[in-house]
């Protein structure tokens, strides 16, 4: 959540701010704000999109090489001037930009007023402002009054420092919220996101948990919070310039559900062996020895990624025989969790920065667990906290709802189940062969979908002025309804509900009325007449009824509307399932006159608990 941007270099800093910054928009647009260096300290903050910013800017004068930039998702303290970052010390001689949450800041707080200090703003991130003017008054250096200060600091942070005593240095730390600093040629650049400077250079450094940075534009200087030097080597990113922009779409969430016949393929790509019918996933070699003698999979996420999780419960069960339990990451450690030597605990996440998902991580590793990943973002916290794992290859998702991500988690699960039914001898080669032969055709069967969605578009519109939907699906598709009803809240702001179709008549039927329609998830498959008895119940209390099925399937006589999509077998008919519902929510925000790609109060990546 939250977003931040800082340069330092010789060209105009403001500029590469305030890009950076649009960038950034998906993770917070409640406020924005920037701080330029001169001979003082230049900052100009504005409520709302970062566009406000930039009218903003347009009046101020803000000459200078180095500045820090942030736009906001509230979290202490309403959408406002005043708690826009960056903030200041009393003085104004030091400027901070902060994601994540500071746990004890009202005993600061109380602790700082108390000696003098005057707070502007309602944030928990300005004490970390007056904690650093006091260690600068004791003529403590810069580097050390932020590390001094962050040693009475809990909660978790992603900061970045600038002082107008000290010309052309930023000091970043992280503890719990990623930063990254790209490395340019005589400039620097430090982001909470890739995406903020995947265009000035792919060459970066990832900062760790408890780890500080001293960025000039001579270089960068690492140091641990107990003083120790550090040194590492720069990576190189995957990504470019073109997957992170709309490429003529009017919406990123457009653009990424049109990618995804590439993305599967992606995702597939070198891992499908179809002459020997073998799933390949180089990134868990090193533990197939453990895995071997595994007893349980516990698999943890959050949002879209716990449902794309739940449907991976069907399918390892289903191809590899073995026990998997789902659980909320925001849920699982403050449980006590019964974990082994023999339990794999599978992370998944877009970012690879979901804070309760890597707190469940490492409640694992205490345990000596098997901690694996799925994970979409290379170099992440989660892909490198934990003991092997397989990327997605999704690209990067702009789009605050996930699509592509969820698209691409769906089929490296599929993997892994096949995967791990070969490696443990529960898969005959013969459904080995014949799932991952559907899954090379998942592809070419996605974009047949997506060439015919003019009729999702239609049956949008004609729904778009309702404010209650009902989705159902059973066994393998109990998850895409979850998941269904997610996407048109995050985006359309219709109240929806998904159940397992078995659920209805345990409570949700007796919403049912003439303005109440459902969307049931009915293709042709093992509980395909368990689903059409449901749909006559819901006919028979005259709710409208929206089907997606099978082409060929007998259902015109129940439903209003139907969406088909094409057939594949039974454990990867989710995937297909789910583009409709994708584009449903889509078109719907749409007709209702909505941005998707900004839902209110929602942000791409929850860095913060």
């Amino acid at each position: 959540m939250c977003g931040i941007i800082g340069y330092v270099g010789s060209k105009q800093a403001t500029p590469i701010l305030l890009k950076g910054l649009k960038a950034l928009e998906y993770r917070g647009y409640d406020s924005s704000g920037l701080t330029v260096q001169s001979d003082r300290l230049v900052t100009v903050r504005a409520v709302g999109e970062v566009s406000e910013l930039v009218e903003r800017v347009q009046h101020v004068r803000t000459q200078g090489t180095a500045g820090i930039a942030h736009t906001r998702w509230a979290t202490h303290g309403i959408p406002s001037v005043e708690n826009a970052h960056p903030h200041a010390d009393c003085a104004g001689g030091i400027s901070v930009v902060h994601n994540g949450i500071i746990e004890n800041h009202i005993e600061l707080r109380e602790e700082l007023i108390a000696r003098g200090h005057v707070f502007a703003s309602e944030t928990d991130s300005e004490v970390i402002a007056h904690l650093i003017e006091e260690r600068l008054s004791d003529c403590r250096p810069l580097f050390a009054a932020v590390r001094e200060s962050l040693a009475r600091v809990r909660g978790t942070y992603g900061l970045v420092v600038i002082s107008k005593e000290i010309p052309q240095t930023l000091i970043a730390a992280r503890m719990g919220s990623p930063l990254v600093i790209g490395v340019g040629d005589g400039e620097y650049f430090i982001a909470s996101d890739p995406s903020a400077i995947i265009e000035q250079t792919k060459d970066v450094i990832f900062l760790d948990d408890g780890e500080l940075a001293a960025v000039t534009s001579e270089g960068v200087s690492l140091m641990s919070l107990d003083a120790q030097e550090i040194q590492k080597e720069t990576q190189q990113l995957d990504w470019d310039i073109e997957t992170a922009t709309k490429e003529g779409n009017p919406h990123f969430m457009l653009k990424e559900i049109l990618e995804q016949p590439q993305v599967i393929e992606n995702s597939c790509r070198g891992r499908i062996d179809l002459i020997e019918g073998r799933a390949v996933l180089g990134g868990l070699k090193e533990v197939e020895d453990r895995l071997r003698e595994i007893d349980r999979v516990v698999i943890v996420g959050c949002g879209s990624a716990y449902y794309a999780g739940l449907v991976g419960e069907y399918l390892i069960e289903d191809l590899a025989g073995i026990p998997v339990e789902v659980e909320l990451g925001s849920e699982y450690r403050y449980r006590k969790p019964i974990i082994t030597e023999r339990t794999v605990v599978l992370a998944i996440s877009q970012s690879g920065e979901t804070a309760d998902t890597l707190e469940a991580i490492r409640e694992a590793k205490r345990k000596n667990a098997l901690t694996l990943g799925i994970i979409n973002t290379v170099g992440s916290s989660i892909a490198r906290e934990t003991d092997a794992g397989v990327y997605c290859h999704a690209g990067p998702e702009i789009g605050v709802a996930s699509t592509k991500a969820f698209v691409s988690q769906l089929a490296v699960l599929s993997l892994v189940g096949v995967y791990l039914g070969q490696l443990r001898g529960s898969l005959s080669d013969r459904n080995a062969g014949a799932t991952l032969a559907a899954l090379y055709e998942l592809p070419d069967q996605v974009q047949e979908i997506l060439n015919d969605r003019n009729l999702v578009t239609q049956t949008a519109k004609k729904y778009s002025s309702i404010e209650n939907c009902l989705y159902l699906g059973r066994s393998f598709h109990a998850p895409i309804a979850y998941e269904g009803a997610l996407k048109l809240k995050e985006v359309s702001y219709v109240h929806a509900e998904g159940y397992s179709s078995g659920e209805m008549k345990h409570g949700p039927i007796a919403l049912i009325d003439q303005g109440f329609p459902s969307i049931v998830l009915c293709p042709e498959d093992s509980v395909f007449e368990k689903n059409c008895s449901n749909m006559q119940e819901l006919r028979a209390r005259r709710g409208p009824l929206i089907g997606i099925t099978t082409k060929g399937a007998q259902i015109d006589h129940l439903v209003d509307a139907r969406i088909d999509i094409p057939k594949t077998i039974e454990c990867l008919q989710p995937i297909l399932s789910t583009i409709p519902l994708q584009l449903f929510a889509y078109e719907m925000a749409i007709a209702r006159k909505l941005n998707p790609d900004k839902p209110r109060n929602l942000a791409k990546s929850v860095t913060v608990e």
